[in-house]
């Protein structure tokens, strides 16, 4: 695997991107990447806690529906 290249073909597509929501998407994952260490473990304590965030999200009505996610999804990248 060539590292520089794969930054450098990124780069490029990147570039060609109009879609907000996946240059937003991006820009999340990048931004929990530089705030996180990826190789620790999270306790059970904090893991129960994102499952119960998530469940209060879901009663809340924030989330996609699958449909709704391949819909967006499809629009990546056009």
């Amino acid at each position: 695997m060539d590292i520089q290249a794969d930054i450098k073909w990124i780069q490029e597509e990147l570039t060609k991107v109009e879609d907000a929501t996946l240059l937003q998407a991006i820009k999340n994952i990048l931004k929990d990447r530089a705030k996180e260490d990826h190789s620790k473990r999270i306790s059970i304590k904090e893991y129960n806690e994102e499952l119960d965030k998530a469940e209060e999200d879901i009663e809340a009505g924030n989330y996609y529906t699958t449909e709704e996610a391949r819909k967006i999804a499809s629009q990546w990248g056009r």
